[in-house]
């Protein structure tokens, strides 16, 4: 398995492929070339943790040779950074850990996660300057949900319910700077909504290039249950981590990097344009890959911890600073 040291040396790579350009390799490095041929990036495959190809590409035996040679994941992206694939780099015949898994169905580690994100989300409105009266009694909000969570023991609707009552204070003043009309998952309802979207795919992506690592069964959750076709882990561990992405789209907003202008609206979705791609990428992939020591230890003492069936309160908490 990856150690913490060999983890920190390695990248994470974006391709945006537009018409006429090429990926290939050639000597154990990445290359990626223009519609004029001439190279536009190179990497060696020694320091690939994660290679995602954002957008119409051929794909070559080369390709899948160095991701099986050199342990990385191919992430395949739509332009609208929708996954559809993953290609590579997961452990296979961990059937202790997926026993384990299967044979867990207690509701500690799913409070475990909640109290974690709510933790954080209060550290994220504490950070605003000049607090409005709506912000601290937000932050007092959330404290009480957190208390209220401890030692919370009833069914996992009664715990998702508390999740949201939080989780529509925070949102409501954090992005307190705009007209904010509600968190909408997937649906794009609005520019910011969309770019919340992009930023959680990205943070989703690279939890689940670290969790094929262990060989896990990505599918099965301890807060989001089973559910056709979602990686349900996935979506466990990221919940701790949202907060990131949050916080970094309101500086975007606040600083002019996300622009209701920079999107097309689609029957009523907001959709980022192309050309504005690798722009939103880069500052969206800052907070993620500034604390992606982190979060790699972060899962892999999940992994751990899980192994050992350890106690709720002594699996990984993720903190933001």
């Amino acid at each position: 398995m990856m150690s913490t040291n060999d983890f920190d040396k390695k990248q994470v790579i974006f391709v945006f492929l537009n018409q006429g350009e090429k990926v290939s390799f050639s000597n154990d490095n990445l290359i990626v070339k223009g519609s004029d041929g001439k190279m536009k990036h190179q990497s060696t495959c020694y320091r690939i943790f994660a290679l995602f190809l954002v957008g119409h590409f051929t794909m070559t035996s080369g390709i899948l040779q160095r991701s099986r040679k050199f342990g990385f994941p191919i992430i395949l992206m739509t332009h609208g950074f929708r996954i559809y694939d993953v290609i590579g780099s997961q452990m296979e015949g961990n059937t202790l850990l997926r026993s384990k898994q299967y044979s867990y169905s207690d509701l500690n580690l799913a409070r475990h996660f909640i109290i974690n994100k709510l933790r954080n989300q209060r550290w994220v409105l504490n950070q605003q300057r000049g607090k409005t009266n709506e912000v601290k009694k937000a932050i007092e909000d959330i404290d009480v949900y957190i208390t209220s969570l401890v030692d919370y023991k009833e069914d996992l609707y009664g715990l998702l319910g508390i999740e949201g009552s939080a989780a529509r204070s925070y949102f409501k003043n954090h992005f307190n700077n705009i007209d904010w009309k509600g968190r909408k998952p997937r649906i794009k309802s609005d520019y910011v909504n969309s770019t919340l979207d992009i930023g959680y795919t990205l943070l989703f992506s690279m939890i689940e290039a670290m969790l094929r690592l262990y060989g896990f069964d990505l599918f099965q959750g301890v807060l989001h249950r089973q559910f056709y076709m979602r990686k349900s882990l996935v979506c466990d561990l990221m919940e701790p981590m949202r907060p990131l992405v949050d916080e970094k789209v309101k500086k975007a907003i606040n600083l002019k990097q996300c622009k209701e202008e920079d999107f097309v609206a689609v029957n009523k979705r907001y959709l980022l344009k192309w050309n504005k791609n690798t722009e939103y990428v880069s500052f969206l992939l800052e907070p993620i890959l500034d604390n992606k020591h982190d979060i790699f230890t972060y899962v892999q003492s999940y992994y751990r911890k899980f192994m050992k069936d350890s106690k709720p309160e002594d699996f990984p908490v993720f903190e933001m600073s």
